[in-house]
């Protein structure tokens, strides 16, 4: 039936252009923004849980680059460490020169004070962005530096934020405020070095600091002519030793590098990782979306047209009564 109070042909049509109009809004949005989810209304849970792993993944951003701060100190670290282990070998290697008979020792010791003073350099430079751990200016143990090495979200939604420590107190080899807490400072007991100790100590040191607050004991390793043969030998063991204890360390700290560049490359495989999942969940495909849209164009052209025919049969009733 055809009535001029109710038209419902074109009641029809503009529903349907109206919901094409609708349509071809979204799938344009999604193409001129990327994401087919750009806000909560076009789906809240996956909205929700997008935000939530961006600002996750700003936090490991953020993680990324303590890793990348911590692996510089302790790269500037390990070179300060193998640049004084090969200066304290020379110095061995001069007190061995010295145990040789008819040597000029006091030429020796020349030698050796200036190795010395290399050794007070290369600890003084290695430090980074203010914090230098081969060197110790206070009058306690420095312990454990922390480096921020991955941010967590558990199950329920608690964060918490875990770091790779690093002994510090095992690396320093200057004690400028008391002696005893650096290797290259504090006092070895030469005759305890012995394969068969005597039970009498015989305390050496390699490296006197001047305006200390507290003196290690011992004497400072130095050669003269006046110099025994016995007691070139007691600071060529100690030498020896604390070489050891310095490539333990220089270990030690290799240990904790290579972890912290396991871990840089963890979070970089884990932040693009994220990054996918994301994308799945919230971008849009945009060949579907390029398809979808001419699709949608022809859908309202021809919604147009029946629009306009819709609306064209009351003018044909009104030719009937002319």
């Amino acid at each position: 039936m055809n009535s001029i109070n109710t038209n419902a042909s074109a009641m029809t049509a503009l529903s349907s252009l109206n919901q094409t109009n609708k349509m071809l809004n979204q799938t344009q949005n999604a193409i001129s923004t990327g994401f087919r989810v750009a806000d909560a209304s076009d789906n809240a849970a996956y909205w929700s849980i997008a935000t939530t792993m961006r600002s996750d993944n700003q936090a490991l951003g953020t993680v990324q680059d303590a890793l990348g701060l911590g692996a510089a100190k302790v790269d500037v670290t390990t070179t300060g460490l193998n640049s004084s282990i090969d200066v304290t070998n020379e110095i061995k290697a001069k007190l061995v020169a010295a145990r040789e008979p008819g040597v000029d020792r006091d030429k020796i010791q020349s030698e050796i004070t200036e190795l010395k003073n290399q050794l007070s350099s290369i600890v003084e430079s290695s430090g980074f962005n203010g914090e230098n751990w081969l060197q110790n200016d206070t009058t306690a143990a420095v312990g454990d530096k922390q480096i921020v090495a991955s941010f967590n979200r558990s199950a329920g939604g608690e964060v918490s934020v875990t770091t790779i420590d690093v002994d510090v107190s095992g690396l320093t080899l200057i004690g400028t405020d008391d002696e005893n807490l650096g290797l290259l400072t504090k006092t070895y007991d030469a005759d305890a070095l012995l394969d068969s100790a005597t039970g009498t100590a015989d305390n050496y040191r390699l490296i006197d600091v001047t305006g200390q607050t507290t003196a290690a004991t011992g004497t400072v390793i130095s050669v003269s002519s006046s110099t025994t043969d016995s007691q070139i030998d007691a600071m060529i063991r100690v030498t020896d030793k604390i070489i050891s204890d310095m490539t333990q360390s220089a270990a030690d700290l290799g240990s904790n590098g290579k972890r912290i560049e396991l871990q840089q490359d963890f979070v970089s495989n884990l932040m693009d990782a994220i990054d996918r999942g994301i994308s799945q969940l919230v971008d849009a495909d945009l060949n579907e979306e390029s398809t979808k849209l001419q699709a949608l164009q022809a859908q309202q052209q021809l919604g147009i047209q029946a629009l306009s025919i819709a609306n064209a049969n009351s003018q044909n009733i009104l030719s009937l009564f002319r």
